[in-house]
């Protein structure tokens, strides 16, 4: 494979020789191309041994061969680490002031940036702008470590370990190969993760088995077919994916806070999260003690509220038709009165969401679990036979929910 490597300049250049030998190491063809700060740090002759090709900053070297437009072309793959806020700034405004932005601009391929810059120039509105127009455009942009930065500084902002740059460089281009149709680009998708975990005490807590991993690989999707992706996480097993924007909730309520915040500049809500259905009426300041002189606790529970129909309520009475699309989530065990569908097709009716996306649940299944088998319910289906199912492993669950999803939107545009 043909990559090129952009160096920015920043302290963290140094780390970029590490990633240089994974990939070569790894048998790829790798062109470094620093810009001419980052030189600096780590000089050219330092590019050269350790990749084997010659090492140019300017647009005039190598005129013959037109570098400034055959490097970006060839590449199979391009990877900008560190990324500085000032090269993220030139990336997202088009600008083609040295050779390694004319590659950008000429790029076919992948490209990955890997930022590292202080905790205040990551957060700043402007470089947060920056970021969502790559990612919008098709560009992975991974999040920076939190750590040590230079000098005393510590926070978000650090470069991710060659390792994990290696990692998802790779992941990009198997992602590129799948051809994935960016059918999502310029909206917006909120999902809820995870299990709410719902406090007793300070040390006790009724939850339930989610892991997360549902949410997880829908936000993938959702970032595969060119989403913005705000991803509410309650307690999750696995990590959350890189290129989400994040927001950690524990309890219901909390979770209920950030949706209906999030609603208001979503076009797509999808509450995939297990949200307990109760919580102990009251809260203690100090643990439970379990006491042979006194009588066991008695927990009573309330009622949470219904995020779901909540959300359905207040954009059908804000008429404002925003979100454009609510999808549920519900995890079924069937009984003696009804078998799962049958639960399913009333909670739909009951919730007024646009699709409901129905698990059937039990011991080995769904929760925790790679694989999963869901059927997708919509207000307009008629008929067992008129039902989409799906089964597989939840990635590949998750692309064909978030397919669905997209043909759902496309439809109420037409």
């Amino acid at each position: 494979m043909r990559i090129v490597l952009g160096v920015g300049g920043g302290i963290a250049a140094y780390k970029a020789a590490s990633l240089l030998r994974l990939f070569t190491e790894a048998g790829h063809n790798v062109t470094v191309v620093p810009t001419e700060s980052s030189k600096q740090f780590v000089g050219a002759a330092t590019w050269e041994a350790l990749s084997g090709n010659p090492v140019s900053s300017s647009v005039f070297d190598e005129v013959e061969k037109v570098n400034h437009v055959r490097l970006g072309h060839e590449a199979d793959l391009i990877v900008v680490a560190p990324a500085t806020a000032d090269l993220l700034a030139r990336a997202a405004g088009g600008q083609a002031n040295d050779l390694l932005t004319n590659t950008l601009l000429m790029a076919r391929g992948p490209v990955v940036f890997a930022p590292a810059m202080h905790t205040e120039m990551w957060t700043h509105p402007a470089t947060a702008a920056n970021v969502a127009t790559l990612r919008s455009r098709g560009a992975v942009v991974l999040e920076p470590g939190i750590g040590r930065l230079t000098g005393k500084d510590t926070g978000p902002g650090r470069l991710p370990e060659p390792e994990a740059i290696f990692a998802a460089a790779l992941a990009a281009v198997d992602d590129g190969a799948a051809e994935a149709p960016r059918v999502l680009t310029g909206s917006t998708v909120t999902i809820t993760a995870g299990g709410t975990r719902e406090p007793l005490d300070p040390v006790r807590f009724l939850g339930n088995r989610s892991s997360g991993k549902q949410g997880t690989a829908l936000a993938d999707a959702a970032l595969a077919a060119g989403a913005r992706v705000r991803l509410i996480a309650a307690h999750m097993d696995v990590p959350a994916p890189r290129g989400v924007e994040l927001v950690r909730v524990e309890t219901a309520l909390e979770l209920r806070a950030a949706a209906h915040a999030a609603a208001a500049d979503s076009d797509v809500v999808i509450m995939a999260a297990a949200v307990a259905d109760f919580r102990p009426s009251e809260v203690v300041d100090t643990k439970i003690k379990k006491r042979d002189d006194e009588a066991d606790p008695v927990i009573t529970l309330v009622r949470n509220p219904d995020i779901l129909q909540e959300l359905v309520h207040a954009r059908d009475t804000a008429g404002t038709g925003i979100p454009k699309l609510i999808v549920g989530f519900a995890a079924e065990t069937g009984d003696a009165n009804g078998d799962v569908l049958e639960y399913g097709r009333k909670k739909l009716a009951r919730k007024g969401c646009d699709l409901l996306v129905l698990n059937r649940v039990g011991t080995s299944l769904v929760f925790g679990q790679d694989e999963t088998e869901v059927r997708i319910l919509s207000p307009a289906d008629s008929g067992q036979e008129a039902v989409e199912s799906v089964a597989g492993t939840k990635a590949d669950v998750s692309a064909r929910i978030i397919a669905r999803i997209a043909a759902e939107l496309a439809a109420r545009s037409d």
